[in-house]
């Protein structure tokens, strides 16, 4: 099993930045890439951002190019989501997500194996 603890959600106003942090533990060694995705009150979870952890090769949601990244951190198994130009439709549960080795899409939920609980983000305008 692999535990996932995210943090750094908040309130921020638009066009703020803020930065997710996702720690994960237990059987890390089984990670092949991690993600975030996120849910607004009455949708469905969609893909924000993903990174391999081997290659280092990242995805990211059309949405969030040129906004949002996905840079690991320096502590080992932990992995951030960079936040920027915040809009107000961005206000979300953000979750954080690991999968094991599978040729899969990165970008669907279903791929994924061990979630986070989630930390809310709310973007005022």
């Amino acid at each position: 099993q692999v535990q996932l603890v995210e943090s750094g959600g908040g309130l921020v106003q638009a066009g703020g930045s803020l930065r997710l942090s996702c720690g994960a533990s237990g059987r890390t060694f089984s990670i092949y890439a991690m993600g975030w995705f996120r849910q607004a009150p009455g949708k469905e979870r969609e893909f924000v951002a993903a990174i391999s952890w081997r290659g280092g090769s990242t995805y990211y949601a059309d949405s969030v190019k040129g906004r949002f990244t996905i840079p690991r951190g320096n502590v080992k198994n932990t992995v951030y989501l960079q936040l920027n130009s915040l809009k107000p439709e961005e206000t979300a549960v953000y979750y954080c997500a690991a999968r094991a080795p599978r040729s899969g899409s990165y970008y669907e939920p279903s791929e994924y194996d061990y979630w986070g609980q989630g930390t809310q983000v709310t973007v005022s305008s």
